[in-house]
């Protein structure tokens, strides 16, 4: 059956997961198609042990039951009287074809109404009353480690799916705890060379400050992430393509091979060559192990991998989830008392309003997931709890609470009471900080660092430094000397990303934002690989347009010709459309690279020139209108300038 998201959902699955998953859907079919007058086939307890733990956390489970025609109650999900017989059968049917082709089995054997089957086949049995298990030393597949069911509250999608990232960042944090992974990951850490540097940092603070409270692990925090970051660690944005060597874009997915999937890398990126037509797959993996070998990613693998190299020294942390799409670590500072936001990708210690008020970010949830305990600690790292709490739309408050707290409880079935009082403490620490007020500090208001500007443009995330500087809008005015010598002339270098004021003592302003009058949807991008850099759309915006202005009006000038070079290049159906502005008229004129001249915007005052981005095609489109590309290594080419001529009124 086309079109099934819960189907197609399903299937990416490991194949295990998928036979034993669709073993029990398939039943649950049958035993309404066969007995279709019998109600006690027609619902399923959410808080039955097969269902919470071997359905419920596999991606495409429970979509394949909505899909079925299954509805949400209370406590149950009901296959009602007026739900259709037929689609029941089609997403049944879709699900044993697929079965039946990983199997190798007949597909005529998948009709649940084939004179094949036997006229009676037994219902599902009812499961053993489920007994909570210890945690697990390492990675297990989804539902191979029994989980308590969510609390028996209202029972919605949206649950389904919150209940999912609940349990499987519970079970993934279970990895950073194996001995032999630890040693792996101790192996690759200068930790002899971390930790003196982490010795002299403490004692320079402490000659600073006598009553210093911080602690060496403290300070090795600081030298880790600045390690990580600088010397280990590196983002990828595109990855150069391994055929040419050339810049690739982003250009869907990949199926992913066994290999990725042993290292849980369920989703692979292709990362296109549109000049050599070669793809490259950058598997995104989960397992750290496999991290300590690649040393890229992006926040997610930078994260995961970080947490462990804690974890390796010995240091308390904690994984951290915001479903506004990133990640990042906690420790315990054992001479504060108190958990510390460390951002690896940031290189950031001890900044939780970064995110919000340096960011922009519009949080709802963030959670924290250590060996022994989730805990939901969005309010650190926000100082709008009432904008915060009217966006957690997701789940319910109470379901929240009850589910987590049954999640630890389970967890700690196997750690000692003196153990347990320390978490309980902890927490209560945790929630006294929540409640207490919140002021940002100089470091938590800049915008993000790790990534492209475009991507980080993208995803909202420039903060409040970028917007206030694309909001100035430079206006050049006719210094002393260019009014007496009636000739302004300024140029840019893309290179050198600097603007050269020719006709003003040589004077420079570094910066391309910084000559703009206005621009929207614009960034400077450099090809590292290509060695090029040039003037582009913000990925993902179909509209892009960058303007600069002259004002010779407060000086007593009026215009008396002006001259216009500019280059732009366009590729597929790209479109870079130039012209001169003065209140009265506009002129288009060719980015060509050509200096253009004309007198008709003579007798203004002002004059704007502008260029508007639009068109290209694809993914990449935004990449299709380039304004003032050239080589990085051409120090010296101008590829951009204004000349006006001013005279008296």
């Amino acid at each position: 059956m086309s079109g099934s998201q819960g189907v197609t959902a399903l299937c990416e699955n490991p194949n295990e997961v998928f036979l034993d998953v669709s073993k029990l859907l398939i039943t649950y079919a049958d035993n309404i198609l066969r007995n279709p007058n019998e109600d006690k086939y027609r619902s399923i307890r959410i808080g039955n042990p097969t269902f919470s733990t071997k359905l419920l956390p596999v991606k495409g489970a429970v979509e394949c039951l909505f899909e079925m025609g299954f509805e949400e109650a209370e406590t149950h999900l009901v296959f009602p009287k007026s739900a259709s017989v037929e689609r029941l059968r089609q997403v049944r049917e879709t699900i044993a074809a697929e079965r039946d082709q990983r199997l190798g089995t007949d597909k005529a054997t998948s009709n649940p109404q084939s004179a094949r089957v036997p006229p009676n086949p037994a219902p599902l049995p009812p499961p053993p009353v489920p007994v909570p298990s210890s945690p697990s030393a390492g990675p297990a597949p989804a539902a191979a480690v029994p989980t308590p069911a969510p609390a028996a509250l209202p029972f919605t999608s949206s649950s389904v799916t919150f209940f999912r990232t609940l349990q499987s960042n519970f079970q993934h944090v279970m990895i950073y705890e194996s001995p032999e992974l630890q040693q792996k990951a101790l192996n690759c850490i200068p930790h002899e060379v971390l930790r003196s540097k982490a010795k002299e940092r403490l004692k320079q603070a402490e000659d600073a400050d006598p009553e210093c409270s911080l602690g060496e692990e403290d300070m090795l925090v600081l030298d880790l992430l600045q390690w990580f970051k600088g010397d280990f660690f590196s983002w990828v944005n595109n990855l150069p393509c391994s055929r040419c060597g050339g810049t690739t874009q982003p250009s869907g997915s990949l199926p992913p091979s066994n290999d990725d999937l042993r290292w849980d890398a369920g989703r692979v990126e292709n990362h296109f060559c549109h000049t050599c037509q070669h793809s490259n797959r950058f598997p995104r993996y989960n397992n750290p192990e496999k991290l300590l070998e690649t040393r890229r990613g992006r926040c997610g693998e930078w994260a995961n991998c970080f947490t462990l190299f804690c974890r390796a020294l010995g240091l308390e942390a904690r994984y951290i989830w915001d479903s506004t799409d990133h990640v990042w670590t906690e420790v315990y500072s054992q001479s504060q008392h108190r958990w510390l936001h460390c951002d690896p990708c940031e290189n950031t210690c001890d900044k939780p309003l970064l995110y919000e008020v340096g960011w922009g970010k519009k949080l709802s949830y963030i959670l924290a997931f250590s060996k022994d305990q989730v805990v939901d600690v969005t309010w650190r790292y926000s100082c709008k709890h009432p904008e915060v709490l009217s966006r957690r739309t997701q789940v319910q408050e109470t379901w929240l609470l009850h589910t987590i707290n049954k999640l630890n409880a389970a967890r700690q079935q196997s750690i000692g009471e003196e153990r347990k009082k320390q978490l309980l403490q902890r927490l209560l620490v945790e929630l006294v900080e929540f409640i207490s007020p919140k002021t940002s500090t100089s470091g938590e208001l800049g915008g993000r660092i790790s990534g492209s500007q475009a991507w980080r443009a993208a995803r909202g995330e420039t903060g409040t430094s970028d917007s206030k500087r694309n909001a100035q809008e430079c206006v050049f005015i006719p210094s002393e000397s260019e009014k007496q010598n009636k000739f302004f002339h300024i140029c840019y270098n893309m290179t050198k990303d600097c603007y050269f004021r020719l006709s003003n003592d040589q004077e420079t302003i570094p910066g391309w934002q910084k000559g703009a009058w206005r621009t929207e949807n614009i960034f400077r991008k450099e090809e590292e690989d290509w060695q090029m850099v040039y003037l582009a759309r913000t990925e993902g915006s179909s509209f892009g347009r960058i303007s600069w202005k002259f004002n010779c009006a407060p000086v007593g000038m009026k215009i008396k010709s002006t001259s216009v070079r500019a280059l732009s290049q366009t590729f597929h159906s790209g479109s870079v459309r130039w012209s001169l502005h003065s209140a009265e008229t506009t002129i288009e004129f060719p980015g060509d690279g050509e200096l253009h001249s004309s007198s008709r915007l003579s007798g203004g005052e002002e004059l704007i020139v502008e260029a508007e981005l639009t068109g290209g095609e694809g993914e990449v489109s935004w990449q299709h209108t380039q304004l003032f590309r050239q080589s990085l290594k051409d120090k010296e080419k101008v590829l951009f300038e204004i000349v006006v001529e001013m005279e008296e009124p």
